[in-house]
């Protein structure tokens, strides 16, 4: 039986399948998709067997993609307040809600059980537990507490956990030392955006900055404590036998430049220093996976 001409029209049309693919923010789920495969390989110790590697990348892809679209059908009301989001396709009406909702719940369900199915189970409870994290817990505490945003760090670094035990059907301490980075990663990276979108935020009641900070001295003290931590904990993989001399290097320079531009942003909290440190963590991520990938010591 055919689809009726409007309805087959309706869902075949070039702007509503551009609503689905923003549904899934394709810039994040990258990220994670990226962190996911360089822990894998980093686990292996350079030497990929590539099946399981591209099931694994399948899988987290397509569950990532459903948790990020069940997040803007939970916040659809909230994304129409900002001026930032009001254009996603729920608050746009490009999509209705419900459609949202089962394509959200369609590609964790898929992703999930692909990765049991081809990969393990260990990697598809992770990959589960960091969807239902993040709508679950992280999302309903937006409004509610600023320590939302420790909160959202931990789904955040997740990937490097799902990888690993994907590649080694276990959680070990190489994996907890690249979970650590990921987590202490984000934690600048989200409080500089903070800052940036306050306005937005307030207008949408979310809590992401401390309260009774107009000068950002709270969040530049924040900024600075968290990428001192990461500093040390990314230099890890190298005294642990994962990584080499280069990525050490390439790491203690990384941190120390973050560090430096969190410095400069709490002597001063204004737009252009905050977005220095977004800027600069938004770059930190794939040049330190990068490093990764080139140094990783061969077993």
């Amino acid at each position: 039986m055919s689809l009726p001409k409007t309805l087959l029209g309706r869902a075949s049309s070039p702007s509503r399948l551009s609503a689905y693919y923003e549904l899934t923010k394709p810039g994040i789920a990258g990220f994670v998709v990226l962190t996911a495969g360089v822990s894998f390989y980093v686990a292996t110790g350079g030497r990929v067997v590539v099946a399981p590697l591209l099931h694994m990348l399948v899988g987290v892809l397509l569950a990532t993609a459903g948790a990020l679209a069940l997040n803007q059908y939970v916040e659809r009301q909230v994304d129409g307040l900002m001026e930032r989001t009001k254009t996603r396709p729920l608050p746009s009406g490009r999509l209705r809600p419900r459609e949202a909702l089962a394509f959200g719940l369609l590609l964790v369900l898929i992703g999930v059980g692909h990765l049991w199915v081809a990969v393990g189970w260990l990697p598809a409870v992770l990959t589960l537990a960091s969807a239902v994290a993040y709508n679950g817990v992280y999302t309903p505490m937006k409004p509610r507490s600023y320590m939302a945003t420790l909160a959202g760090a931990i789904p955040g670094a997740m990937p490097a956990l799902i990888g690993w035990s994907a590649a080694t059907g276990q959680v070990t301490l190489g994996a907890i030392v690249l979970f650590g980075i990921a987590f202490l990663w984000q934690l600048p990276h989200v409080l500089a955006l903070a800052w940036i979108l306050r306005v937005d935020y307030d207008r949408a009641g979310f809590l992401l900055t401390p309260p009774a900070d107009a000068k950002g001295k709270v969040i530049g003290r924040q900024m600075i404590l968290y990428s001192t931590a990461l500093v040390p904990m990314s230099l890890l993989p190298t005294p642990l036998g994962l990584t080499g001399g280069i990525y050490l290097a390439g790491a203690l320079a990384l941190g120390i430049g973050l560090l430096a531009l969190s410095v400069r942003a709490y002597r001063e909290m204004t737009a252009r220093k905050a977005r220095g440190v977004f800027l600069a963590s938004l770059a930190y991520q794939p040049l330190l996976l990068g490093l990764m990938l080139v140094d990783t010591v061969r077993v």
